[in-house]
């Protein structure tokens, strides 16, 4: 009995951290080409999900949870051009 605790427990060790391990953080900046400057506001979206954040001050963004499998970002701000990074 003690046994088969002892193997369930370390199983389910296991599956945490496997499951940890499919998500990942994003940061990152955005720049406007035209002058160099940081982009205050901008949207930046995980294509394909709901996740998401706007840039700070600084053009700066985290994204959290975002799946491994998430390949795009688009970014967008109101008066530019959309773009997919």
């Amino acid at each position: 009995m003690k046994r088969k605790l002892m193997l369930l427990l370390a199983c389910l060790f296991v599956g945490i951290g496997l499951v940890t391990a499919q998500t990942q953080k994003v940061t990152g900046v955005v720049i406007s080409e035209e002058d160099g400057q940081p982009v205050i506001g901008a949207s930046v979206l995980v294509k394909g999900t709901q996740i998401g954040a706007i840039t700070n001050v600084d053009g700066e963004f985290t994204l959290l949870n975002v799946p491994s499998s998430a390949k795009t970002l688009q970014v967008s701000f109101v008066g530019m051009q959309a773009q997919e990074v």
